[in-house]
């Protein structure tokens, strides 16, 4: 019978968007005092697959995401998911923006094989982990690339995103290969 082992850490990833720059700048802010220094940050992108979120959002949404250097356990992804969503309700509540939701911060980590997304919504292809929060396995690594799923979301699947990924990937192996084994 084999013995369970425990999870290698993993590296926090947190997609932010909003159409406020300064928005932007604030969750960066607001992240890096709770997680620590960013590893790398993505380019800004155009958020424009989708207009599901311009209700609550407005148009012309920008998205970027974050990776940061401290390591994380992956079981730890629901609090940070439960963190993420007291930050977005501080700044909607803060009533600087016109918006009911003026930023939308969606965590997720990264390991040698997979990129996963935790969410508050349920889905056939999503796992419940604990408090409301579900995980999904967003993008695979095989042949020396990330490939998405049927449920990966269009702007996952960008070049500006999957070099972003490959980029923290390569990091993330050699910060595992400098690490002593545990005994």
């Amino acid at each position: 019978m084999a013995q369970p082992k425990s999870h290698p850490p993993v590296v926090l990833i947190v997609a932010v968007f909003s159409r406020h720059p300064d928005a932007l700048q604030w969750a960066t802010e607001q992240l890096r005092q709770k997680y620590g220094p960013l590893l790398a940050a993505s380019p800004t992108y155009p958020f424009e697959h989708t207009d599901y979120y311009t209700p609550t959002m407005g148009p012309d949404l920008r998205k970027q995401l974050l990776a940061f250097q401290t390591l994380v356990p992956p079981e730890t992804l629901p609090d940070v998911k439960l963190a993420t969503n007291e930050l977005e309700a501080k700044l909607a509540q803060s009533g600087c923006y016109p918006e009911t939701r003026p930023i939308n911060l969606d965590p997720g980590y990264l390991d040698a094989g997979k990129f996963v997304l935790v969410s508050t919504k349920n889905h056939a292809h999503r796992i419940y982990l604990r408090d409301g929060i579900f995980a999904e396995v967003t993008l695979y690594y095989e042949k020396k690339c990330f490939r998405p799923w049927p449920w990966t979301y269009l702007d996952y699947r960008q070049p500006v995103v999957l070099d972003f990924l490959e980029q923290v990937r390569s990091w993330y192996k050699l910060r595992l290969a400098s690490v002593p084994a545990q005994a």
